[in-house]
């Protein structure tokens, strides 16, 4: 009894005899899933219907040659494109090269013999099911790899946001600020045009903008009164140590800009700021949004050592502080953005 074989051949011939004889011929040895097809224009439909494994094709057929088939199969751009064996009554070296080069695997002359035929699907087949496996399996490992990348990134945004909560305690600042500072950062970032990726990477970064507070003493950190000229230049090494404690991550995005936020988020427009006296577009445009966000957070928020300004306050001493403290541009899309920022602020007030 011969064994079924379920693979999907398409046999496309525009002599009703010639698939009459192959589908006998096929049939016979076990191959029930035929598509047989004597109009050529037929290919392309049927094919999107559900790819083949393998295409035998005649050549000379009125409307499309098998050319022309080949050349709409090939537009398809399918990475799984099945083997396609070129039946024609041509001979020669240039009929033979021009078939290949058009796209077919093998090639019978007709009239074909049997035998032969029937061993070209076969190993032909054999090609496709190992090939469809190495892509089965490529897809699995392309999976694995997204799933563990994933896993990494969740596990690299769980440090971020837990070394910057450890800054926060050690600040006495509550955890709904950086979540508010950052929203902000990220409405901001979204007015300007970033897109959705780049917005979502300076949410998750940008709380870690003070996390080089972890190695600022507590008699300065924790200061009720005024810093002297001393101590304020230890404070100011906050930024630097922040941006030690996220340096050297070639691969994550989410930690090279952390680190250039902590580093860079105290320095002005105008060159004052530091640590390094950066001026204008030389500040990364991410810590220069997080300079807007971060101030008008703060201004607005009590602490045990100021009480909150007012919102309308914020907002005179931001703009009054544009081209100097702050990028002007930044702080024309805080302005157009002001709405959103309230909304996220009164949706994440401290208790």
């Amino acid at each position: 009894m011969t064994q079924t074989n379920p693979a999907r051949i398409f046999v496309v011939d525009d002599e009703p005899v010639n698939l009459k004889l192959l589908d006998k011929l096929l049939t016979g040895q076990g191959y029930t899933q035929l598509v047989l097809l004597q109009d050529p224009r037929e290919v392309l439909p049927r094919y999107q219907e559900g790819r083949p494994d393998l295409i035998l094709l005649d050549i000379n057929m009125p409307h499309l040659d098998g050319y022309a088939v080949m050349e709409q199969l090939k537009n398809l751009e399918d990475s799984m494109l099945p083997p396609v064996v070129v039946m024609t009554a041509q001979h020669g070296r240039d009929a033979l090269l021009k078939a290949l080069n058009s796209g077919a695997r093998d090639f019978i002359g007709k009239p074909f013999d049997r035998a032969e035929l029937l061993m070209r699907v076969r190993n032909l087949l054999d090609a496709q099911l190992a090939h469809r496996m190495v892509f089965d399996q490529k897809a699995v490992l392309e999976e694995r790899v997204r799933e563990r990348t994933e896993a990494l990134n969740k596990t690299r945004l769980q440090v971020v946001q837990r070394l910057g909560r450890a800054a926060e305690y050690r600040d006495n600042e509550t955890g709904l600020h950086t979540i508010r500072m950052s929203r902000f950062a990220e409405c901001i970032a979204n007015s300007m045009g970033w897109s959705i990726e780049r917005c979502d990477l300076l949410l998750h970064a940008s709380p870690m903008h003070d996390v080089g507070k972890i190695g600022i003493p507590d008699s300065i950190l924790l200061k009720p009164g005024k810093l002297d000229a001393a101590e304020w230049a230890t404070m100011q090494t906050h930024a630097a140590i922040g941006a030690m404690i996220l340096a050297d991550d070639d691969e994550s995005d989410l930690l090279q800009l952390a680190q250039k936020i902590a580093l860079n988020h105290h320095e002005k427009w105008d060159g004052t700021g530091y640590p390094a006296g950066l001026e204008g577009e030389a500040i990364p445009l991410a810590a220069r949004i997080v300079a807007v966000a971060d101030v008008f957070d703060a201004l607005t928020s009590e602490r045990p050592y100021k009480a909150a300004w007012s919102v309308d306050a914020a907002v005179e001493f931001l703009v009054s502080q544009s081209g100097a403290h702050f990028d002007p541009e930044v702080i024309r899309h805080f302005q157009l953005c002001l709405p959103a920022l309230l909304a996220i602020r009164n949706s994440l007030l401290d208790c």
